[in-house]
């Protein structure tokens, strides 16, 4: 379990990034909270730094788009998916409980900036 970030520091449509290896991202999408590994399947750029639409982040990229639930392409040029990860909230704290065991940060990352509307 990776410790985040306070959950009043992730208002909705924003995102946080976790330097892990690989990196992952944490989405508030209205009030629900997602994560996915960071990093479009279809070319390296970062998911967190898209725009966010309901459950679906586009990446800023060539504007593939993934649902958080899933992790599933849901246009191209994305063909494949990227990992999903659990998202709790403890005593008011954001963790994300990762598939598979990624690298640790040193220390949690920072809120990104709101998500745009697609």
């Amino acid at each position: 379990m990776i410790p985040v970030c306070r959950l009043d520091d992730l208002p909705a449509g924003a995102s946080v990034r976790l330097d892990t290896t690989p990196p992952i991202a944490v989405f508030n999408a209205d009030g629900a909270l997602y994560a996915i590994d960071d990093t479009c399947s279809h070319q390296d750029a970062s998911l967190s730094d898209g725009w966010l639409e309901g459950c679906l982040v586009e990446c800023p990229l060539h504007a593939a788009s993934f649902d958080l639930r899933t992790g599933e392409p849901t246009c191209l040029p994305a063909r494949r998916s990227v990992r999903t990860h659990r998202v709790s909230v403890v005593d008011g704290m954001v963790h994300v409980h990762v598939t598979g065991v990624p690298s640790v940060p040193a220390e949690a990352g920072a809120v990104a900036g709101e998500g745009s509307a697609a």
